[in-house]
């Protein structure tokens, strides 16, 4: 198997390794052959893993790829929530205060390099955050709390944020990873729960654009009740209550920098049964991911192009005007700009590009609707043609304020009626993002079809998008919450 170091300079990162290279971020990211590679494991030094920068694209299309990075996306949100750590360590209590116990201070950094500190006491400390944590570097800062230790918090760092001491122990510790000396990955423990089919279902009353709507949420509360499962709806402030659930249902709009992932993640942690759950939100989420998996597939798409600062010029003659211009986790219209003039163009451009060092452009594809096809579970659910709000392009026209918007015509179809390439290409597309619930948009132009995104969060509103399954629409969403229950009762679920 191949193994790529990704960093911001080659220089930073000095090994002399057989079968290891090392690769300039902006390379990986843009040229073909990486992304054409296959069997590769990707290390990620860059430096810095901010939502949104190089080194955050790194994970995530190292994943689109199909290759194995580290850390992964869901592990880079993870050390950015100090809940999120606090959680995955809770194990380590023990072995932390044995660690710590000679240290007089009142805090006490700990570096760990691919599973090793430079003082071998700390070793075991070091090789257990990393198989829990995952990322090649790390930093644990620790603060003693009436004569108890506690992690403050771990931090994933570059290789440039290497002390200078440190320099020859880190690449010694890389050499010994990369030819089979290293600590082995175990996965963690989920704590086993008490036999009760209860379901939370996550909403925000005050989300002008829900995933649900009121009228839908009580009708999945009723199809869950005919099933045996109870059913209580929570906000925001009760994350803490989730051990206490034996599924979470999010019907809010999921993002990836938002509570929504936060619940997603620790919700899967404690060993619920989640839709959606934390990798499709951050798969689903990003245009960037989904353009590179959709790409390597072969799954038909407009024309595209992924924008950095230093090709903006290829972006007309590729794609001709008018295009569209897409910030990566842009949703319901938002963040989504037709560029009509050359003007218009790199002004669109530069303000996305302040926001995210990678966006996409896209071809132009006017139809009069899309269409939505919904997938659970790897089965085709329902379908909908949303039709272009009024004088619009889109589907949603917004205003200036955020309860300002206009939306198109929703027509539910029953799916014997949907043309069968559309129902077969949004099942392919959905089923390279996993078996949770999403909504595969595709437009239609003559005998081309082209799947726009995949969702992983998509409408449900009563009167809408259950125009032709009525009741059934529900009870089938919840039937999948209910088998999964019981696999997992039955230790028979992932």
């Amino acid at each position: 198997m191949k193994t790529l170091i990704i960093v911001n300079n080659p220089h930073d990162w000095p090994l002399d390794i057989p079968d290891v290279t090392v690769v300039p971020a902006k390379a990986y990211l843009t040229e073909p052959a990486y992304g054409n590679e296959r069997g590769t494991r990707v290390f990620n030094l860059c430096k810095s893993y901010r939502y949104q920068s190089m080194g955050y694209y790194v994970s995530l299309l190292a994943e689109a790829r199909g290759h194995n990075p580290l850390p992964k996306t869901n592990t880079i949100e993870d050390l950015q929530s100090r809940s999120m750590v606090r959680l995955l360590t809770d194990e380590l209590d023990e072995l932390v205060q044995k660690s710590l116990a000679p240290i007089k201070a009142e805090k006490f950094e700990l570096s760990i390099y691919f599973g090793r500190n430079v003082a071998r006491h700390y070793d075991q400390l070091s090789r257990q955050l990393f198989n829990l944590l995952q990322a090649p570097l790390l930093r644990a800062d620790f603060e003693r709390h009436e004569e108890q230790w506690r992690i403050r918090g771990v931090r994933a760092i570059a290789a440039s944020d290497i002390p200078p001491p440190h320099q020859e122990f880190a690449i010694q510790a890389a050499t010994d990873y990369f030819q089979g000396r290293r600590p082995r990955v175990h996965k963690q423990r989920l704590r086993k729960r008490a036999p009760r089919y209860d379901l939370a279902i996550l909403h925000d009353p005050d989300n002008p654009e829900p995933a649900s709507n009121a009228k839908a949420i009580r009708k999945f509360e009723k199809a869950a009740h005919a099933l045996g499962i109870h059913v209580e709806l929570i906000t925001r402030p009760d994350v803490g209550r989730l051990p206490e659930f034996d599924a979470l249902f999010i019907r809010d709009t999921t993002f990836v920098n938002h509570y929504t992932y936060r619940f997603s993640r620790r919700a899967a942690a404690e060993g619920l049964v989640v839709i959606d759950d934390p990798d499709s939100i951050l798969k689903c989420n990003n245009k960037v991911y989904l353009a590179e998996l959709l790409a390597r597939h072969r799954i038909p798409t407009p024309e595209t192009q992924l924008v950095h600062r230093d090709n903006v010029e290829r972006i007309i003659p590729a794609l001709s005007l008018p295009c569209v211009l897409k910030q990566p986790d842009s949703s319901f219209s938002v963040g989504v700009i037709k560029a009509e003039s050359e003007e218009g163009l790199r002004r669109s451009v530069n303000e996305l590009l302040d926001k995210s060092d990678l966006i996409i452009a896209q071809e132009y594809l006017p139809t009069n609707f899309d269409w939505r096809v919904a997938i659970l579970d790897r089965k085709p659910l329902f379908a909908c043609k949303y039709f272009m709000a009024p004088g619009h392009w889109q589907i949603i026209k917004h205003g200036k304020e955020k309860r300002d918007f206009v939306e198109g015509p929703t027509e539910a179809v029953a799916l014997e009626d949907v043309p069968q390439r559309v129902v077969k290409l949004a099942l392919k597309s959905a089923n390279l993002i996993g078996d949770g619930f999403y909504g595969v948009d595709i437009k239609q132009a003559g005998k081309r079809c082209c799947v726009i995104e995949i969702n992983d969060n998509p409408n449900v509103d009563a009167g809408n998008e259950d125009g032709v399954l009525k009741d059934a629409l529900y009870r089938e969403v919840m039937g999948v919450f209910l088998r999964r229950m019981e696999m997992h009762r039955q230790g028979r679920w992932k």
